[in-house]
């Protein structure tokens, strides 16, 4: 057996030692889904864990109330491992968070059992508000990644995938403002504020008709009026612009804008539109390391499915891939429920806290600490993971520079959720 075969199973045995409490914890957070920026309960609880497993963490991390941070090691290479932890509004965990939070809590710890044979350095971080808000994006403003030579996490789904199809997407909240008056005795005298927003929906529904497969516009309606004989004074709109690339996302923004502003300028009604801080930015998949990813992962009976068998629309968004663009990353999907069961779907949700979702938290969690030492002891993978990265580094840096000022549009801050 050679010293990576030694330190791979020392490190699964561990893991495989403190599954029920890596479980425990998962069911804990999925009991108790939190939104985005609110994971009071799930960040407190993943943090004491590390407290306890004589592994510090730093609280209030990166300028953020429920992000943490710990890191042990003493030289060499150094692997960024993420868990995530937030809900969806209404559906809990149909995302599977609680699995990601305890997949990298398991990862972390596992390699932290090894003490000094740690052939590098871990930073472990607690990376809160994915769903909404593009947490991982603010701490990286405030220096979370720098210095990393690779990150990683990964993610629940209906399969095992090397890596998640993502696109970018911004979120944009809009207001409009009007005036209120008697809607039979005096509508003359209002200014309707759900016409401004149903005319900017209608003019995003026909913008629907001319952009490209790889983008999408969809959102919901947030505020519509008091009462039917009252005209609406406000009205409000929260909608999601993706794009396959920054580039693209920039340009498609400014057509969404021009939507906007035709709801103020057929109404009358003044137009308060609130892009997000932060775009959520395109996958840049570091495959020297997801290969090694996938071969740890079928050792633990895991099957693959081909990248190249899904339907080209079937891609989401996530502030990974914003990490991705600053450090070699991977995001691959670990498979927790049957096939046919979809994230972001209340089926899924229970999918997440069965007896699949709990092998998924222990063989993700072995996949992920075994991945990060065939990184740590391969200087060729890291070479490798360095080279492909810097390959596109000048594009990358393009990209972020245009997600955050579109030509066209003013800076006017973020939404309310950030």
């Amino acid at each position: 057996m050679s010293d990576l075969d030694a330190l791979k199973r020392e490190t699964c045995d561990r893991i495989d030692a403190m599954a029920p409490e890596l479980i425990d914890i998962s069911h804990q957070i999925h009991a108790k889904p939190e939104l985005a920026f609110q994971e009071h309960f799930a960040a407190g609880l993943l943090a004491d864990t590390l407290d306890k497993h004589d592994l510090p963490a730093t609280r209030n991390a990166f300028g953020l109330d429920t992000a943490y941070a710990a890191s042990f090691g003493e030289s060499g290479a150094e692997v960024g491992i993420l868990s995530e932890y937030d809900a969806l509004p209404g559906i809990g965990h149909a995302c599977g968070h609680n699995i990601i939070a305890t997949t990298g809590l398991g990862a972390a710890l596992g390699l932290a059992a090894l003490n000094g044979k740690l052939p590098g350095r871990i930073r472990y971080l607690g990376t809160p508000a994915e769903e909404m808000g593009g947490g991982k994006e603010l701490m990286a403003q405030e220096g979370a990644f720098d210095g990393l030579d690779a990150a990683m996490m990964v993610h629940p789904a209906g399969i095992d995938l090397e890596t998640m199809p993502c696109i970018c997407v911004s979120e944009v909240r809009v207001t409009y403002h009007g005036k209120s008056a008697h809607a039979s005795a005096m509508p003359h005298a209002g200014l309707n504020a759900l016409d401004a927003l149903v005319t900017a929906y209608q003019t995003l529904a026909q913008l629907r008709q001319h952009i490209r497969p790889t983008e999408r516009i969809h959102g919901i309606f947030t505020e519509t009026g008091l009462a039917p004989n009252i005209v609406p004074d406000r009205a409000a709109g929260l909608f999601y612009v993706r794009a396959k690339n920054a580039g693209d996302l920039a340009d498609l923004k400014v057509r969404v804008q021009a939507c906007f502003d035709a709801g103020a300028l057929s109404s009358g009604c003044r137009a308060e539109v609130e892009w997000a801080k932060a775009d959520y930015l395109d996958m840049k998949t570091s495959f020297a390391i997801s290969e090694a990813y996938v071969k740890n992962a079928e050792t633990l009976g895991r099957n693959f499915v081909d990248l190249a068998m899904l339907p080209s629309s079937s891609a989401g968004s996530t502030d990974m891939g914003n990490v991705s663009h600053r450090v070699p990353s991977i995001h691959p999907m670990i498979s927790c429920a049957p096939a046919n069961v979809v994230i972001h779907n209340p089926e899924f949700a229970k999918w997440a806290g069965s007896d699949l979702g709990d092998k998924a938290v222990v063989d993700g969690a072995k996949s992920l600490a075994m991945t990060a030492l065939d990184f740590l002891m391969s200087p060729d993978m890291q070479r490798q993971a360095k080279a492909d990265f810097e390959a596109s580094a000048d594009v990358s840096r393009d990209a972020v520079s245009r997600a955050y000022n579109p030509d066209g549009l003013a800076d006017i801050g973020g939404c309310g959720c950030c």
